[in-house]
């Protein structure tokens, strides 16, 4: 199968393929634009940008931490990593990944189409009203991540109700992605929930709709992985913990070494303050926090509204934000790792011009 280009609303791309969007600091300049420049479309997160280049883009910290939301999540880091990414890949279809979840979504939004994000991909969550912070934006492409037909339908006909619009495209996230699952732990090891199980029925959704192009995610490797989502209907796939494992990553280097050294059984589902299962690699923070005894939880970020300004956090054992951001910063006895399922099988790094030429020719 040769892959050909495939369009996201105005925008074409080279091959079908999307580079996962990882917070925090995982996918910023340096991966997305190489992943853009080599003909995917690289996907910037906006999650801890006031992490950027050692918060430099920040107004006010707390004990070295971006201090509430306008700071976590600042426009002007942004904006920085978006020129940044910009100098990689030049014009070529560049995203941003905007969670549901967080705190001042649609400022979020709003920031990311002015830093030149020509698509706004949106997750954890069922993003109704997204449409609604792009409306100055026509040119931008929406794109809502789903795991189900029953979701999709939902915000078509929101959409189609509210704004007269429905998504440009849509991603199917099955239950092996990193991150945030939209599904409950059972869900996740049941057969019905399997990616290649749902693609039919979303895919089906979708033509409803006039054949919006599905993306599949979740637990895809390689080019016969890509095949077979695209022989179920797919019009392409999102791909994010393989992208972990080149040089190109904005990812500490410790972090890539917990990934190089992770066995499949240290790949496991996490609970998590934003309330949906997560998945990530077992660390020394992990066996910390089933003793009850992880670092102290203080919400100096106030990252995301399911948290409830860190009441789940102390429900669940530590704060996303601050865990996260530690894995940023290579700390490996504090820091969260994500990971898809597949992440043991990172055995060494490449550049991203080389995983985007296997996985286009799977050689």
């Amino acid at each position: 199968m040769e892959f050909k280009p495939v369009k996201i609303g105005k925008h074409t791309l080279k091959y079908p393929i999307i580079q996962g969007g990882m917070g925090v600091g995982i996918s910023w300049d340096k991966l997305a634009g190489h992943v853009s420049l080599e003909g995917g479309l690289g996907v910037i997160s906006s999650v801890g940008t006031g992490y950027y280049e050692n918060r430099a883009y920040v107004e006010k910290l707390v004990s070295n931490r971006p201090l509430e939301v306008e700071n976590f999540y600042s426009k002007r880091a942004l904006h920085k990593i978006f020129e940044n990414a910009r100098k990689i890949c030049g014009d070529a279809p560049l995203a941003s990944n905007v969670l549901y979840a967080i705190n001042d979504y649609g400022r979020v939004v709003e920031d990311s189409c002015e830093a030149g994000a020509d698509i706004i991909i949106t997750g954890a969550g069922l993003p109704t009203n997204m449409p609604e912070f792009t409306a100055n934006f026509p040119d931008v492409a929406l794109v809502p991540i789903v795991s189900s037909p029953k979701a999709l339908r939902l915000i078509c006909r929101r959409w189609e109700k509210r704004y007269g619009r429905i998504p440009d495209a849509a991603i199917l996230e099955g239950p092996l992605s990193g991150g945030h699952q939209g599904f409950t732990y059972e869900q996740c090891l049941m057969e019905e929930y399997q990616l290649e199980n749902l693609i039919g029925p979303v895919v089906e959704e979708a033509a409803q709709w006039g054949g919006i192009p599905i993306f599949a995610a979740g637990g895809i490797w390689d080019k016969s992985d890509i095949q077979k989502c695209m022989e179920l209907g797919a019009a392409g796939v999102q791909m994010g913990t393989r992208f972990i494992g080149t040089y190109e990553c904005d990812a500490h280097d410790n972090f890539k070494e917990v990934l190089l050294n992770a066995k499949k059984e240290d790949i496991l589902l996490l609970k998590s303050p934003v309330g949906y299962p997560a998945r990530g690699v077992r660390t020394n923070l992990i066996d910390l926090v089933q003793k009850r005894e992880g670092p102290a939880i203080k919400c100096i970020s106030n990252c995301v509204a399911p948290c409830k300004r860190g009441v789940e956090a102390k429900e669940v054992g530590y704060c996303i934000a601050d865990r996260l951001s530690d894995a940023y910063m290579g700390d490996k006895e504090l820091g969260l790792f994500f990971t898809g399922s597949n992440g043991y099988r990172i055995d060494k790094l490449i550049s991203v011009k080389e995983l985007m030429h296997k996985l286009v020719h799977g050689e």
